[in-house]
């Protein structure tokens, strides 16, 4: 999630473990940039931009990492606050905890994180919470504002603190039982307009956890479905979109291709733009401007080749009349987002025959 939303948390689960050792203040500030700590991992450079991509939140969200450097950091604490030298193990236990429920947030958005590395590679994305939430930021910073202020630790600062971390564990436990009955719900609302999707994944839009993105997959094509809990036994819009796997026939062997879609778990689409074929990641951002987007191939000679991956970042993420769109569709008004209306094509015959025309591709 957001650096905010880490530096709180950290702050929080550090002072509700620390607070009455070295003061309210010192664990507050000790945690929250204890919290920051595994996103140091953006300074580490990459090949290219989709290295940078899908290596994100990688070892250092590890909770095996975090158990090794658990000793390592508490050790320092100890001899930093006279307060917990008599206390090494709470110490080393608030050490990991600040570590690791900082991976298990991450988890929780759709951009996920490799929570279990090295055991099991591939990154955890639930995707039940958006990046940014501020009904789960907000009652954190507000303790941790409280703790700040505070020199001395008190039996009112004890149950706020407690009660705003009860609070947030409990609202991700709701987003992902939320993001159940809206797969379940989207899965029927499918199954009522025709043949169901290969794949189902409700995603929660910005901010809240009220209207949730339905990706309905398949393999020519997908479907955006925007679903509020409060639309009731309406239908809601459903946007169609093609996939154009035929552009990517000749990359499908590439370094490149081969990790935006295992990367993305099979959720992507590709374009023509500008004669480069580029790959985006549905589940982040909004069609058509979604937040990754790679260009991993060119027409070349009337073949397709590719290329060193570039970042394309010509596309605006969300215009001034998708907000009003997201207000109506928050409160469970019917809206239509015209920004998916009318898409550019790019047919299947023109594609297929650029690339039966090409030479062999390899990675």
């Amino acid at each position: 999630m957001d650096s905010i939303t880490q530096f709180v948390l950290g702050a929080a689960v550090s002072t509700a473990c620390l607070g009455s050792k070295i003061g309210p203040r010192k664990a507050a500030l000790m945690g929250g940039l204890l919290g920051t700590l595994p996103d140091l991992d953006v300074f580490i450079p990459f090949d290219d931009p989709i290295d940078s991509f899908v290596y994100h939140r990688g070892w250092s969200h590890s909770i095996f990492v975090h158990a090794l450097a658990t000793p390592l950091i508490g050790e320092v604490l100890l001899r930093l606050f006279k307060g917990l030298r008599e206390h090494r193990w709470l110490t080393w236990g608030a050490v990991f905890l600040v570590l690791t429920t900082h991976a298990m947030i991450d988890a929780m958005t759709v951009y996920g994180t490799r929570i279990f590395w090295p055991l099991y590679p591939d990154p955890v994305g639930v995707g039940s919470v958006f990046i940014i939430d501020p009904i789960y930021s907000v009652p954190l910073l507000l303790v941790v504002i409280y703790a700040l202020c505070k020199k001395n630790w008190t039996s009112r600062l004890r149950n706020w603190v407690a009660g705003a971390l009860i609070f947030t564990t409990g609202y991700m436990g709701l987003s992902v039982v939320l993001q159940q009955y809206v797969e379940a719900r989207a899965q029927t609302l499918f199954q009522s307009e025709g043949e169901p999707p290969q794949e189902i994944y409700a995603i929660a839009a910005p901010f809240n956890i009220m209207l949730w993105k339905v990706i309905g997959l398949r393999e020519d094509r997908y479907e955006n479905m925007y679903y509020s809990l409060l639309d009731g036994e309406a239908v809601p819009e459903i946007y169609e979109h093609p996939r154009h796997p035929e552009l990517t026939a000749c990359l499908a062997e590439t370094a490149a291709f081969k990790k935006l879609e295992w990367f993305s778990r099979g959720f992507f689409r590709t374009e023509l733009v500008d004669d480069r074929i580029v790959v985006s990641d549905l589940r982040m951002g909004l069609t058509p401007g979604y937040a990754f987007r790679f260009a991993i191939g060119q027409i070349e000679a009337g073949s397709i080749q590719p290329i060193e991956p570039l970042r394309e970042t010509g596309l605006s993420r969300i215009d001034s009349e998708d907000w009003a769109w997201f207000k109506e569709r928050l409160q469970g008004r019917p809206s239509v987002r015209k920004a998916e209306m009318g898409a550019r094509d790019w047919t299947v015959a023109q594609a297929s025959e650029t690339c039966s025309s090409g030479r062999a591709l390899s990675g």
